[in-house]
């Protein structure tokens, strides 16, 4: 059994309306706490935020939502369903690679579609590695799921498991991009199996071969979009915990937390003070320990993942090549991580992730009308420019991408835009986000497991963590989890996964 919150813990204030925090809501739910949860936006969904711009309606966080059956299980933990409340749509193709030498590659994620489509593309012998690299991907998410993700973690002694050895037995502890290249022997095919490294804010060639677990997720166990867009899904979790019980204060800053000893004993905003039995913190790290009052002392300072600008463009035209999810790879490979995680510079020949929501749902736009979002992966702002460097920056890095996107066949693009918003790391820093990245502290060896932020707070009794920042890390599926974990260290039930009342979809 691992640690859990100590003394009384009927009343829980949660601290945020992200993913992370409307899960740990709905599972203390549904453990009988009496749940409050405080959040300083006017709309639940943290990152998963959503923006109105001249009738188009925007995501402003994910656009990509795997195992929906996490958010199931939460739903499930006050008797409701995923499936009651949200419309998911799969997508067919999951992604549309599209390369710098002009092949593309459509990304199923059926077995028999996609060694089809890889036998097209690169010939009968990459497609029998896809088959061993797709058994490959299974067992290891079967093996980290059950341990290593969905896990709660006292000490690295935690590890020490049956499910270890067998991790390393299946090469997990390698690196991910020669892991991948036992299976793929072609480059490109390679780089769809590794780009998500970048998630975890580690090159392919330095990344834990572990991390291809988000491979699985991407292109094995499908990828859905939900009707309305994203923010559809926390604003579904929000009113399922409203109907179980849970008070949300929207619209609400908290500014400290009242404290008797080791213990949190209020949550206070600027206009009322709440008290409490335990709080759950949400928030990045850096807001998180200022509330505590106190950050943890590490060996070394956490290292932060990579940052992105995002264009989201409302236009008048389309491009019929685009799927819903574009992956767009430059020649560059290699350079680009070094780039992004060690020279500080912005990517020469840009890999990009074009997102094209009303492909789905047309209703996300004006009739007649188009949404696009670009997501151009950059240096943080410890490694790259700072925050106010982007200022004079953000208007050329515009241009500048408009015209990569043009050159890769979006011709006519920029004279399409009638109504556009560029997000930068400078937006990022002002939310809150340290070093100006909305993906956290990257997954290092150093940052994974128990050797991350752990989500007990040393010297408070009553404080758990949740969300991308502490276990198990970044990503739709794991701060849903990480909601789970943090309501399993106040109310002692384990941390494993147990199957959702609904079902999965």
């Amino acid at each position: 059994m691992t640690r859990a919150v100590t003394g009384r813990t009927d009343h829980v204030v949660v601290v945020g309306a992200g993913l992370a925090g409307l899960s740990a809501a709905l599972h203390l739910l549904g453990s009988g706490r009496r749940v409050t949860v405080v959040e300083r936006d006017a709309l639940p969904g943290g990152r998963a935020g959503s923006r109105e711009l001249g009738g188009y309606r925007l995501d402003t966080g994910p656009t990509v939502l795997t195992m929906p059956d996490l958010a199931d299980e939460a739903f499930a933990a006050v008797g409701d369903r995923l499936a009651d409340h949200v419309e998911l749509l799969p997508l067919h193709p999951a992604y549309r690679a599209r390369f710098a030498d002009d092949g593309t590659l459509d990304v199923h994620t059926d077995a028999a579609a996609m060694e089809a489509e890889v036998e097209r593309f690169a010939g009968a012998r990459e497609a029998a590695g896809y088959r061993r690299l797709r058994t490959w991907l299974t067992r290891l998410h079967a093996v980290q799921m059950r341990r290593f993700i969905d896990a709660n973690f006292d000490s690295p002694f935690g590890l020490l498991t049956p499910d270890l050895a067998r991790l390393a037995a299946l090469g997990g502890f390698g690196r991910l991009d020669a892991r991948i290249g036992r299976f793929l022997t072609d480059e490109r095919l390679k780089r769809v199996f590794s780009f998500q490294a970048l998630y975890a804010g580690v090159a392919p060639a330095r990344a834990l071969a572990a991390y291809a677990v988000i491979a699985y997720m991407d292109t094995v166990a499908g990828v859905y979009f939900p009707r309305g867009g994203m923010h559809a899904l926390p604003r579904a979790m929000a009113a399922a915990a409203a109907r179980a019980g849970a008070d949300l204060r929207l619209g609400r800053e908290v500014t400290r937390l009242e404290r008797s000893g080791s213990r949190i004993t209020a949550v206070v905003t600027a206009d009322e003070r709440i008290p409490c039995d335990a709080v759950v913190l949400t928030p990045d790290l850096p807001v998180a320990h200022r509330l505590l009052g106190r950050r943890p002392r590490r060996p070394v300072p956490l290292r932060h993942a990579p940052s992105a600008v995002v264009l989201h463009a409302g236009t008048t035209r389309t491009w019929p090549h685009l799927a819903h999810h574009t992956l767009s790879f430059g020649t560059a490979w290699h350079r680009t991580f070094e780039e992004l995680t060690r020279t500080g510079t912005l990517m020469t020949d840009p890999s990009l992730l074009i997102t094209r929501p009303t492909a789905s749902d047309p209703a996300l736009a004006p009739e007649g009308r188009h949404l696009h979002y670009v997501l151009a992966p950059c240096p943080n702002t410890d490694t790259g420019p700072d925050a106010r460097a982007w200022a004079d920056l953000a208007p050329r890095y515009r241009d500048r991408l408009l015209a990569t996107l043009e050159g890769r066949g979006l011709a006519g693009l920029a004279a399409a835009i009638e109504e556009e918003c560029l997000v930068t790391p400078a937006d990022w820093t002002a939310q809150g986000h340290a070093a100006g990245t909305p993906f956290s502290v990257a997954h290092t060896f150093a940052q994974t497991g128990p050797f991350r932020p752990r989500n007990l707070v040393r010297g408070t009794d009553n404080a758990v963590l949740a969300g991308c920042g502490t276990t198990p890390g970044v990503g739709v599926p794991t701060v849903l989890i990480s909601g789970k974990l943090a309501a399993a260290r106040i109310t002692g039930t384990p941390g494993r996964r147990t199957a959702a009342k609904g079902g999965r979809r």
